[in-house]
């Protein structure tokens, strides 16, 4: 079983300074659903909140606490990323089930490192401006298909404002900068059709910039805006005036950043997969710690899911989909039609759903997945067509055939979030293996034994309390 703990080994791209996993030799056999599920768990934080805390701490003008942060790939090279340009980040006791607090102590940032992005995109894109007000130079690399994903628009994004960047005209990894101590800011114009976090990037250093920032967007289309949103109140809770005048327009005065003690919101984006699971087993499962209000896209699960005929209910902390019979007890699965071009990252879970659905699906807006960590359009499409089923890829989206489906490998990409789709198709198809189930350490790396228990509680091992939220 995979067991997470924490400690220092040698690096591997699922071993960090942070977090270690023991993974199982070969593919993963995905447990199957034997009848209703009554489910209650708790999950990690979140990595987009957690990520963005981290980088506005290290440019704060005082400590700040993060309490229940994420500790997984993503956030541990964030972590080291912030550590490299001189910031501390020490590991403080807290009261979070799946690991320690993060006290982050700001100090002068300097250049002559190398940062290690691996397949983060909130390190490749948040981390190179604020190394821009180092001093000195930095270098950015990654894992092989980091080298793929879009960074065109922080490379063009970071010349306007005055920094050399060598990137041999590539607009991707790897690439150098020479950190200058400071940065004007000004007046700067983006295309950030291919990702929001180039938007994101810019505003979270923008307070820091001598006469601070306007930053308009000029592309035809701007995915995911309510993480934009995520990061603006972020900034507004440390003290930091951030306006939206029109759209595609934002505007950040320059001023101090606030230290802050916050408490991080579970992932609620990772729990689509577990609330995915009720409409396909049946029965409940219930999330704890749901936020009363939040910018996180996990927060239209509720909606999304009960255009597949789900109930949600959100009461006491708690949010819950009751799935009824779900899909294996016979109960109705309808087909959807969605434009998810707000929340991409739940696409996999909802694809997953679809392709075990009594009818046909059309889910839109997400070309931009064809950017993430692997070409998430392509990657779904012939996972669910190698098992039988009939997926057809669309400009900017996907459209699901139902068909019946049957066994087999399914492959992940390397992407933690195919990992999680195959492992919701598994629960109704016998014989689904996922190769290389610990991808699912990008974000959460205890997936593998809170799955298995959401399944099939009682025979569950537990080998570590944090691997399934109960240390």
């Amino acid at each position: 079983m995979l067991v997470s703990r924490y400690s220092k080994p040698e690096f591997n791209p699922y071993q960090n300074d942070d977090l270690v996993l023991e993974t199982p030799d070969g593919p993963w056999p995905a447990p199957r659903a034997e009848g209703p599920l009554s489910a209650t768990l708790s999950l990690p934080g979140s990595k987009s909140l957690t990520n963005r805390e981290l980088i506005l701490s290290a440019l704060a003008e005082s400590p700040s606490l993060l309490r229940s942060p994420l500790h997984s790939r993503d956030t541990a090279l964030m972590a080291e990323a912030l550590r490299e340009l001189g910031t501390v980040i020490d590991e403080v006791p807290g009261d979070g089930a799946f690991g320690p607090d993060w006290r982050v102590t700001p100090q002068e940032l300097t250049g002559g490192t190398t940062i290690d992005c691996g397949l983060a995109g909130t390190v490749m894109r948040f981390v190179p401006p604020v190394a821009a007000l180092a001093l000195g130079p930095v270098a950015f690399d990654g894992d092989p298909h980091a080298r793929k994903r879009p960074m065109r628009a922080t490379i063009t994004a970071l010349r306007a404002l005055g920094v050399d960047v060598t990137d041999d005209g590539r607009g991707a990894l790897p690439f150098s900068l020479y950190g200058m101590g400071s940065l004007a800011g000004g007046e700067l114009e983006v295309d950030a059709s291919e990702s929001s976090q180039f938007i994101s990037a810019l505003l979270l250093v923008a307070a820091r910039f001598t006469d601070g920032l306007t930053l308009r967007h000029t592309g035809e289309s701007l995915p995911s805006v309510p993480h934009i949103d995520m990061t603006s109140a972020t900034l507004a809770a440390r003290g930091v005036e951030v306006a939206n005048p029109a759209p595609g327009v934002w505007q950040v005065s320059p001023g101090a950043i606030r230290g802050r003690e916050v408490d991080i919101e579970s992932d609620l984006s990772n729990a689509a997969p577990f609330l995915a699971a009720a409409l396909v087993a049946g029965g409940t499962v219930t999330i704890e710690r749901w936020p009363e209000s939040t910018t996180q896209v996990g927060a239209q699960l509720g909606r999304l899911l009960e255009l597949f005929g789900a109930t949600a209910r959100q009461d006491d902390g708690s949010f819950t989909i009751d799935g009824g019979s779900g899909a294996l007890g016979g109960g109705s699965l309808a087909g959807v039609d969605l434009d998810l071009s707000e929340g991409g990252e739940l696409a996999p879970a909802l694809v997953a759903v679809a392709a075990l659905a009594d009818g046909p699906s059309r889910i839109t807006g997400i070309g931009h997945l064809r950017g993430h960590e692997t070409d998430r359009l392509a990657a779904l499409a012939t996972e669910i067509n190698a098992l039988g089923g009939a997926v057809a890829e669309l400009e900017d989206g996907l459209a699901i055939d139902p068909k019946p489906l049957h066994g087999g490998v399914w492959h992940t990409y390397g992407d933690h979030r195919m990992a999680t789709a195959g492992a919701i198709i598994g629960l109704a198809v016998d014989g689904i293996e996922i190769e290389d189930i610990a991808t699912t350490a990008k974000t959460i790396p205890e997936f593998p034994d809170l799955w298995r228990n959401l399944v099939h509680p009682r025979a569950a091992a537990v080998s570590d309390p944090f691997s399934l939220g109960l240390g």
